[in-house]
């Protein structure tokens, strides 16, 4: 009898493909394949975690620990 073998692991994503897959939708992408809906979400968690790193630079170099919506705005300029 041949072995199981293991499930393979995801990554962990923290963007869900569903509300992803309703935006394509709306612009106008009526068939997504799944694999270039997991490329976006992969580059909108790239992005997000950039704007994020820039945004606490600019929360430390201003010797704060919140992070406001102007960080975020300066960061991703």
């Amino acid at each position: 009898m041949a072995k199981k073998k293991a499930p393979a692991k995801k990554a962990e994503s923290y963007i869900a493909k569903a509300p992803i897959r309703r935006l394509m939708k709306k612009e106008g992408a009526d068939l997504v394949a799944a694999e270039a809906l997991d490329k976006l979400i992969g580059f909108l968690e790239k992005k997000a975690a950039e704007a994020t790193k820039d945004a606490l630079a600019i929360c430390k170099k201003d010797k704060r620990k919140r992070i406001t919506a102007a960080d975020v705005r300066n960061a991703t300029r």
